[in-house]
């Protein structure tokens, strides 16, 4: 019996050594690099738009040293502190918030829609609000963005639901809400018009806003506007879950615990929140929320979890860009950012166009 046992034992020994489990590292998975790629690509577009806000206080129609810019940043006393910190400050603190809010707006309506040319400009509601801001600039007398920002929000209201409304509501295709919008859009702009040609005091008013401008930009007009675009970028980041699981159709976003209607109308507040205090502050500028999604897809993917943080970092670093090139290439006076936007964005958006 000893023997058997000394044979048994030197059978299954060895086995036990072997199948002792050991620490290993978990391995590295492709959604682990995806992500990681992601995070820093991130940080880098964060770094990127530290750089261009930087540029954009310290270049300007008179030329300043980088010691002159920061003494007229963090000095009262200094000879240049109502260039900077008057001026180019609150035009910068404007921009930020601006360009983040046309850019997780024409990202949101992307997806709310399936629509890649679904923009802000493209479906007529920065129209809506240009047309409402008009209308009460010349039968009311509004002049301020205090004043407008509340006829901004009710215009683009309107236009959302007219266009998704003329767009076939439930059953509304791409296509169709390309359509409607392009067609409102056009009726609304040539209205602005009209209402600027015919009263002198109002062409004056708005003859720059028109076009999309972030000059004489004060700090109340960023106080004004900055709640609205805040509570329209936390209901659309809060929205990037469930507008994933929408975008494999309503029967799938219900078993994966999504509620369509409400993820729609979350999305549809924090347009109208987004596009109506931009085009109060800034006016209708085009081509950053269209073009701003198409550039980060590329970088992101799909996943609106990346794609909408993502896109409100790098819209503000296209509009304050252009808002920079503007200024160098208009000096001694400027050339309004959204002249400048539609220039870069119209070749840009063409060459993405025909490369897809």
């Amino acid at each position: 019996m000893s023997t058997g046992g000394a044979s048994f034992r030197t059978r299954v020994e060895p086995t036990l050594s072997v199948t002792t489990p050991t620490a290993t590292a978990p391995p590295v998975t492709p959604a682990r690099h995806r992500d990681a790629a992601r995070a820093a690509g991130l940080v880098a577009a964060v770094l990127l738009l530290a750089a261009v806000a930087g540029l954009s206080i310290a270049v300007g129609a008179k030329q300043l040293s980088p010691v002159e810019v920061w003494h007229g940043l963090v000095s009262a006393t200094s000879p240049d502190h109502a260039v900077v910190h008057r001026m180019r400050l609150p035009r910068t603190l404007l921009g930020l918030l601006a360009g983040a809010a046309l850019g997780v707006a024409g990202t949101l309506m992307q997806a709310l829609t399936r629509n890649p040319l679904a923009d802000p400009g493209l479906l007529g509601i920065n129209a809506g609000a240009a047309a409402a801001v008009a209308t009460a600039t010349a039968l009311l007398g509004v002049g301020t963005v205090q004043g407008w920002l509340w006829f901004a929000l009710l215009g683009a209201a309107t236009v959302t639901a007219l266009v998704y409304a003329v767009g076939g509501g439930r059953r509304a295709t791409p296509e169709r809400l390309a359509l409607a919008g392009a067609a409102l859009n056009a009726v609304l702009y040539s209205y602005v018009s009209a209402v600027m040609l015919l009263d002198a005091a109002s062409l004056d008013r708005l003859r720059f806003w028109t076009v999309g401008s972030l000059a004489g930009a004060e700090f109340a007009t960023v106080r004004t506007v900055a709640p609205f675009i805040a509570a329209g970028l936390l209901v659309g980041l809060a929205a990037a879950r469930p507008l994933n699981a929408l975008a494999l159709g309503d029967d799938a976003a219900r078993a994966l615990g999504a509620r369509p209607t409400l993820v729609r109308a979350a999305g549809i507040v924090a347009v109208t929140l987004l596009c109506g205090a931009a085009t109060a502050a800034c006016g209708p500028i085009v081509f950053v929320g269209l073009l701003v999604p198409h550039l980060v897809r590329a970088l992101t993917g799909p996943d609106l979890r990346w794609l909408l943080p993502a896109s409100a970092v790098l819209a503000p670093v296209l509009l304050l860009g252009a808002d920079v090139l503007g200024r160098v290439l208009g000096r001694p006076g400027e050339l309004q950012v959204g002249l400048v936007t539609a220039v870069l964005g119209g070749p840009l958006f063409l060459r993405l166009v025909v490369r897809r």
